[in-house]
This record gives structure tokens, sequence and C-alpha cells, in this order.
């Protein structure tokens, strides 16, 4: 739809509900929030299909006053936290699918690179995983047991500093975007180059199988939240550099919020992750079958939630 066609179409809805916000007290909150959803839909559309647009500016303006409107005094209900899990974050996801393949770009180019840069010289490997990482795995490769590393006797603390971790890991991935976008590829370069690496030195022990079967139990679900919250902080960085027809200040405010949903939408991620890593890959020698259903499912459920569930959101809001 061209951008005339829409406002012809919606801008009578729009005027009629900042009349109602003039003069709040008089309107129910119920009429107010279903005005609020639809505008929400609208900023969602133009933002896809008209980002830099005066028409996306003034329904952010407008919905920014009926949400202060709205929630003034108000906490947040069961209903709202549905909303954003169900429709907020995908919608936000379903117009930053561009940053998403870049984030996986850098990582993949750069996984390739530690995998070519390990084969071709062997001290590669140490100068990424560190000596004591790699002396410890050696014995344990010694000892018929390669993965020992993941059998901690305390599976809870395990659980608390894994998470802790991966929250770390992610959310420097996200606000290294402050440096702009470069920032944030720089972090998904030094991860991916580490995970190349990581898999090429089990692969020289023809331990790749192993390794894969066994690390990506957690690892589809880890790896995906650092390129996902790289994918955040390339939203907050180019917002800065790009700000299109905002003032730069404005752009980084929009760019900054929206980056942090999408690092809050990895909350469920990093959880899932790090209880996998702690309670599950410890039994390295699961029957093969169970293993890859648990990668395939984190698989499918990251593909679903942050690729197929936005672009079918996508089409939704698509007037067309």
């Amino acid at each position: 739809m061209r951008e005339v066609a829409f406002l012809k179409k919606n801008s009578e809805k729009w005027q009629s509900f900042e009349a109602l916000l003039t003069d709040p007290k008089n309107v129910k909150a119920d009429t107010i929030a279903d005005l609020y959803i639809e505008v929400s839909n609208d900023l969602a559309f133009a933002q896809s299909n008209y980002p830099d647009s005066r028409t996306a500016a003034y329904l952010n303006d407008l919905a920014i006053k009926a949400h202060n409107t709205l929630y003034k005094n108000k906490k947040m209900s069961f209903r709202d936290i549905v909303r954003f899990w169900t429709h907020d974050i995908p919608v936000i996801f379903s117009r930053r699918q561009k940053e998403l393949l870049y984030a996986f770009t850098i990582f993949a180019i750069a996984i390739s690179i530690g995998v070519i840069s390990s084969y071709l010289d062997d001290t590669f490997v140490r100068s990424v995983i560190g000596d004591s990482y790699m002396n410890m795995t050696l014995e344990n490769i010694k000892d018929g047991d390669p993965l020992a590393v993941y059998k901690d006797d305390n599976m809870f603390s395990m659980f608390i500093r894994i998470t802790f971790n991966n929250v770390r890991v992610s959310f420097n991935a996200f606000m290294l975007g402050l440096l702009t976008a470069i920032g944030s590829g720089l972090i998904l370069f030094y991860n991916g180059i580490m995970v190349g690496t990581f898999f090429q030195f089990f692969y020289q022990y023809s331990l790749l199988q192993k390794a894969l079967m066994v690390v990506m139990i957690h690892g589809t679900l880890e790896l995906s939240a650092i390129v996902i919250a790289g994918a955040a902080g390339i939203v907050m960085g180019n917002s800065f550099i790009f700000p299109g027809t905002y003032s730069r200040y404005d752009s980084f405010l929009r760019g900054s919020k929206e980056g942090v949903k999408m690092v809050i939408g990895l909350v469920p991620v990093f959880i899932l992750a790090g209880f996998l890593e702690s309670f599950v890959t410890r039994y390295t020698d699961m029957p093969a079958i169970l293993s890859l259903m648990i990668i395939g499912g984190s698989l499918a459920f990251i593909l679903y939630y942050y690729v197929f569930l936005p672009q079918s959101k996508r089409k939704q809001l698509n007037y067309e």
C-alpha cells in the first residue's frame, strides 16, 4: 500500500484518537486500550514500510501519548505480559530481519575463519581458547571423557554461573552497539572465531561429531542468543549513524528502545540454555536420537519465534 493511500484510509481514525487523548478522563480505559492497539499496529506497519517517513514519526508520537495515558499509574497485567511476548517482540523482529541476517553472516564468517586458521596453524588454537582449557581437554581426551568439563558436581551453582555468563556476553554484544554497529560486529566476530576454533580442535582428534552432539544441546540456544543480541546492538548503532528523517537523538532513542526489547526477548533463551548446559549436557553419553531431538527442538524454536513468527506478523500488518 502506498503511503498516500495509507494516510487517506487511517487519518480520520488517528485524528479522532488524538482528540480523545486531549481529555482522557471522560473516556473509558477499554476504549483507549483498543485504539492504542490499533495505532500500535499502524505504527508497526508504517515503520516496516515507510520507516523514515513523517507518518511513522507522527504515529510513534501518538502511540507514546496513548501509552502514557493508558498506563499512567497502572501496573502491568498478565494480559499485557502475554501480549508483549506474543505480539510486541515478534513485531519488532518483523522489521529487524535485515539486522538479524547481518549478525548471523558476521558470526558465520568468523566461525569459518576460526576453522581455517586453526587448520593452518596449530598454535592458533592455544592463542584463542587458552593453554589451561586446552591442556585440561587434552587430559580429558586421554581419560576417555573429552567433554568432562560439563560434569560439574554442583548443577545449580553451574546453572547460575552459566546463565549469568550468557547474559553478560549477550549484553556486551548489545552494548557495544554504542560504538556503532562496528562494536557489536567485532564481538560477534570474536565469539565466532572462538566457536570455529573450538570445534576445529575436536575435529583434529576425530571428536567433532561427539562435540557437536553434546555441545549443541545448549549451544544452539546460547549461540543464537549471541547473534540476536548482536543484531540488537546493530539496530542501536545504526540508529545513530542513519537517523533518517529523525534527529540523531530521537533516532538513537528509538533504536535503543527497540534494541533493549530485543534483548529482553532473549530472557527465556538465557534461562533455557543455562538449564540445558547445567542439567542435560553433562550426560555426554546420552542416545544420539535424544540429543538430536533437543538440538532440533531448540533450533525450531529459534527459527519460529525470531524468523517465521515475525514474518507472519508482518503479513498480518500488511494492509494490502
